[in-house]
């Protein structure tokens, strides 16, 4: 009963408050009207759409949409009359104005609906970064944080038989009590940068369900799903046509339904990524979906896919376009990105430092690709403050919630290279203790810092440690201290969890050539990597790695005129998409790998 309890804590959990933000899973296998599109925008620097001359919120704001009905009305925005640019879409890329601009940004879409009796609709958002207020005929919905993780309103009751619009105030402002606080080394994307759908229910509609294994047993299925608005006697049907399973269940008080079966799935994994079919029916709605399943955990210092040890041969990977800057933002990014990785022999990915589009984590899982998914829990968070923590937490939510029914999705991480104190220590200990609550059927791991205890020591000495259950760390040997270090470095991992190298590298500009000792060359990064890897391979207990990083991505950060320009050079692939010569040497180590774990 223990997983099944966990289950249960989440649904109850997104009860509590009504006021919050609706949440839907799986919202693409749902009846939707796409919102993507061209959206007009008006750049609002002093925010005046929004507060009045005395800072305080205007109730004549950009959000009415307003429009002189005399000649002498006073009106000084047109939304009408704005320019327009696509949703999902980054502002920095779409308009060159724009490319370095950190402020609010108001977007408006006009749309068509046909209200229908004893349905609901859900104004939907794959993510905004990084706050957005969002209106609809003029009536303000609610308020968002967070840049990376979806969000939804019920708008049946303000929406017309006709004409609307959505109207969404997006602020990228960055703030030191935010998460990602103040700095962070990646492009700070401003706008409306996933889809945006109204998805049509029923009054009484499935909020949320799960289907997976029981624990390590891979002859058992469970299945428990929350029906929004409904009391006991909803039926809720769950259908697995090749597995031959079609069970009715009634929700009990709670409008929870809650079943274990016996069958016998193939079990997903990267050489046989065998999905399922499953649907989810209730009053008239048919959830469609496809499901792995499998096993995940670790023993001693392996990590066990279905039973079995594994080496995960990974790469990390932004959320940026493979060819140029932008957000990615759609199912054909995720191919182009994942394809890359399978190239270079991956059958794991990093998506750092923040949940990642949806279609890149369900491309992933297509192709055989397993996932860290990670919150922006990023160097030096504010870790005293509530607010910030609740932020933190509802971010953690959010991923686990939206990607638990993807059995490619095996690490849950909750920070990346964060510097050790006790307040850090509580703040991450509450949330690894939070994910497991919501989700004990994953590993639970974070980025750590190394500790050098002497020249040519490396040791690992992490509070956080009691926490996870995969011991990760950053290095840059050959970076951030010389390469010929490599050979002669010891490493000291105290405790008995695989290990993963969640970050080395170092960057290059392509087509840049010359000697080994040359910075900023191909040949400094190669070298740079054929040594890394020989010295990985003494660690003891290593179970993988994601070097940093795929492909060159831009960054604030990196200003070096010539070779940066703005760009994080450390991909195996140019920002053009060219490969760099450390992308075969890293492609001949994972192969070796690969047979080894034959």
């Amino acid at each position: 009963m223990r997983k099944i309890t966990s289950i249960l804590f989440l649904f109850m959990a997104l009860a509590v408050n009504a006021s919050e933000p609706v949440q839907l899973c799986n919202v693409y296998g749902r009846q939707l009207i796409s919102l993507n599109g061209e959206w007009n925008y008006i750049v609002d620097v002093q925010e005046e759409g929004f507060y009045d001359y005395r800072m305080n919120e205007n109730r004549w704001g950009f959000f009415q949409n307003a429009k002189p009905s005399k000649p002498e009305d006073l009106i000084e925005y047109d939304f009408d009359k704005s320019p327009t640019m696509q949703v999902p879409g980054d502002w920095n890329t779409q308009d060159d104005r724009l490319f370095f601009y950190e402020g609010c940004v108001w977007l408006k879409k006009d749309f068509n609906y046909t209200v229908s009796q004893g349905k609901k609709a859900i104004l939907h958002f794959g993510a905004v970064n990084y706050e957005a207020i969002v209106y609809v005929n003029g009536k303000k919905m609610g308020r968002h944080e967070g840049g990376f993780t979806p969000f939804g309103y019920d708008v049946t009751d303000v929406l017309l038989d006709g004409v609307n619009n959505v109207i969404v105030k997006v602020d990228n402002k960055r703030k030191a009590e935010n998460v990602p606080t103040q700095i962070f080394d990646w492009w700070n994307y401003g706008g409306i940068t996933r889809d945006v759908s109204l998805v049509v229910v029923p009054e009484k509609y499935v909020e949320d369900y799960v289907v997976r294994l029981q624990g390590k047993n891979t002859r058992l299925i469970e299945f428990t799903a929350h029906v929004h608005g409904a009391q006991a006697g909803e039926k809720v049907t769950l259908s697995i046509p090749e597995l031959k399973k079609k069970i009715d269940l009634i929700t009990d008080e709670k409008g929870i339904v809650t079943t274990t079966f016996k069958a016998k799935p193939q079990l997903w994994s990267p050489e046989s990524p065998k999905l399922y079919k499953v649907t989810v029916e209730c009053n008239g709605e048919t959830i469609n979906d496809e499901i792995g399943f499998r096993t995940i955990e670790t023993r001693g210092k392996q990590i066990l896919l279905n039973g079995k040890p594994v080496f995960l041969r990974g790469i990390s990977i932004h959320e940026e376009k493979a060819y140029g800057g932008g957000r990615a933002n759609c199912t054909d990014d995720a191919i182009t990105l994942l394809n890359w990785a399978k190239d270079l022999g991956c059958n794991f990915v990093r998506l750092a430092h923040y949940p990642h589009n949806e279609w890149m984590v369900r491309q992933a899982e297509k192709m055989g690709i397993m996932v860290w998914s990670e919150i922006p829990c990023y160097w030096t968070i504010s870790w005293t403050n509530p607010a910030t923590f609740e932020n933190a937490k509802m971010q953690l939510h959010d991923m686990i919630y939206r990607d638990r029914n993807r059995g490619n999705v095996i690490i849950w991480s909750i920070a990346n290279e964060t510097p050790h104190s006790a307040q850090r220590d509580d703040f991450l200990g509450k949330l690894a203790t939070y994910a497991r609550s919501l989700d004990d059927t994953r590993l639970i791991s974070m980025a750590m810092e190394v500790t050098s205890a002497s020249n040519y020591i490396n040791r690992l000495n992490d509070n956080m440690n009691q926490y996870v259950d995969v011991i990760s760390f950053n290095e840059y040997v050959g970076w951030y201290r010389d390469v010929h270090d490599a050979s002669k470095m010891t490493w000291e991992i105290p405790y008995e969890k695989p290990v993963i190298v969640s970050e080395f590298g170092g960057g290059a500009k392509q087509g840049y050539r010359g000697n080994v000792n040359q910075r900023w060359t191909e040949d400094f990064q190669a070298n740079l990597y054929r040594e890394n890897l020989k010295m990985l391979d003494k660690i003891d207990g290593l179970a993988g790695t994601t070097p940093w990083i795929l492909k060159d991505f831009r960054s604030p950060r990196r200003v070096l005129p010539e070779i940066q320009e703005y760009y994080n050079r450390k991909g195996v692939v140019s920002d053009k998409g060219k490969r760099k010569l450390a992308f075969e040497i890293l492609r001949e180590w994972y192969a070796a790998k690969a047979e080894a774990y034959k």
